[in-house]
């Protein structure tokens, strides 16, 4: 299965298209959408959008992930994440996609084992769990492939147990 995983936000919006079976995985596509310091929200939101509208039909993927909004103390930051997040899912939705969502617990106790793992933890990990040579950079495009691959550990633990 080809799965993209979104690491969202509103300045930088993290993507990743994973191929596998929940063992053999493999990295097909990796990177970020950038929107400037200064933009207008809504121009943010529409780049985002169209940039990831655009990755979806380059890298055709079967499924999607996306992480879930964590709860931050900064109310400011909560809510122009859950822009880029909105942005995100309406073009993953509009692509006809399934659109699972992870906790941030989720996704480190998918790769690492361990709900309180760090990031050099969760990128070195990815960095194994897909043969790289390198951790995947910036660290938007990481968390976005480790995000692909907690989608595809938990839909081979649902076949296993149906």
């Amino acid at each position: 299965m080809r799965v993209i995983g979104i690491d969202p936000g509103t300045a930088i919006t993290g993507w990743g298209v994973v191929e596998g079976d929940g063992d053999d995985l493999v990295m097909v596509a990796g990177g970020v959408v950038t929107t400037a310091a200064g933009t207008p929200l809504p121009q943010r939101l529409q780049i985002i959008y169209r940039d990831l509208t655009g990755i979806i039909e380059q890298w055709q993927p079967e499924s999607s992930a996306i992480e879930e909004l964590f709860f931050s103390k900064n109310a400011k930051t909560a809510l122009a994440v859950g822009h880029g997040r909105g942005a995100a899912m309406l073009a993953l939705a509009n692509a006809g996609l399934s659109v699972a969502e992870y906790k941030p617990l989720e996704v480190k106790q998918a790769i690492t084992g361990y709900g309180g793992a760090d990031k050099l933890q969760i990128q070195q990990m990815v960095k194994l769990l897909l043969s790289l040579d390198d951790i995947p950079r910036p660290d938007d495009a990481a968390d976005a492939l480790a995000v692909a691959i907690c989608h595809l550990h938990s839909a081979r633990l649902r076949l296993l147990l149906e």
